[in-house]
């Protein structure tokens, strides 16, 4: 008899932690313990009528931390004559099985296998003696610990260690890495180390067109991948403007994630503007939302002759004619 096993670990993921674009995922570590163990009977032709109760045991062996054994019954065979084969886990006081109501001594707590006498006799019994080969496979799986890297980015950000750049938006400073930066957005990028003089990028970049407070959460996202807690009144304007902030700087997830958001969110009070963001800034799935609760209004004739839709006539007047053909 010999016994041999190796051990292997995967990584797989399960819907327990939620991420901000309403998509859940835990990483599962996995352990796969593999490992085989022959049986090997022999003076086959004198073990025949020991009784149905007899067996043919091997010796035990481990594999993925578990004992087992294969048990062969001689006389023990089902209503069409099969030979009758297990393995079983025999009963131990360190250990539980989660079968235990079947792993009593002698019995299997794995399904049987089955073979019929003559094909059994024919193809494996060879000089009165026969060798049986179990391979087995143990999973077993565990929760890893939980990510940091969120976390430990974020406290980067707010303790301001090893910044290398300052950031003037509208009146406030925002200290930050320029790598960081580099790494979550192409425009960063060029602009950091894109240029003919990528050593010489100054320290400090002002920055327009965009308030702190949009600013501070655009870092946030940068740094942790997720969204600041928002009001949920402020959180429609807050969703517009770092949309447009994501776009500005390439962003995509950000940018995908505030779109959903506002999707989810559209009504009639904020439909024009958002209306006129989504073609904007080439969000063809906001735009269809805000077709569809426009069209969907009941009051659909006031809202088009009111001081939004004139705004959208006077910005976008290609936006009128998708509206009314649609």
């Amino acid at each position: 008899m010999s016994s041999w096993s190796r051990r292997r670990r995967t990584m797989l993921r399960n819907d327990d932690d939620d991420d901000d674009d309403g998509r859940a995922s835990t990483t599962m570590l996995t352990e796969i313990a593999t490992g085989w163990h022959v049986l090997k009977v022999e003076r086959y032709s004198k073990i025949n009528g020991l009784g149905v109760a007899r067996r043919m045991k091997s010796c035990p062996f481990v594999v993925g931390g578990h004992t087992w054994c294969i048990a062969y019954f001689p006389d023990r065979r089902s209503h069409r004559g099969h030979r009758r084969l297990h393995l079983f886990r025999p009963p131990s006081r360190r250990s539980s099985c989660r079968h235990r109501k079947r792993c009593r001594q002698g019995q299997s707590c794995c399904d049987a296998r089955f073979m019929e006498r003559k094909e059994f006799e024919s193809c494996y019994v060879k000089d009165d003696e026969f060798c049986i080969r179990c391979d087995v496979t143990v999973l077993s799986a565990a929760a890893a610990p939980p990510l940091d890297l969120r976390r430990q980015l974020g406290d980067l950000l707010a303790g301001g260690d090893g910044a290398d750049v300052t950031l003037d938006v509208g009146g406030e400073s925002f200290r930050a890495h320029k790598n960081v930066l580099a790494a979550r957005s192409p425009v960063f990028m060029a602009e950091f180390f894109g240029g003919p003089h990528k050593e010489q990028v100054a320290g400090r970049v002002s920055i327009h067109g965009i308030e702190p407070s949009v600013f501070k959460a655009l870092l946030h996202f940068i740094y942790t991948d997720s969204l600041p807690d928002i009001d949920g009144g402020d959180m429609t304007a807050m969703a517009q403007h770092l949309l447009v902030a994501a776009d500005r700087y390439g962003i995509q997830r950000l940018k995908s994630i505030c779109e959903y958001l506002l999707r989810t969110f559209v009504d009639r009070s904020a439909v024009v503007t958002t209306l006129v963001l989504a073609e904007r800034h080439g969000c063809h799935q906001l735009k269809e939302a805000c077709f569809k609760v426009m069209k969907s209004s009941a009051n659909y004739k006031e809202l088009v002759s009111g001081e939004d839709f004139q705004y959208l006539a006077s910005t976008c007047p290609s936006l009128v004619q998708e509206l009314e053909a649609a």
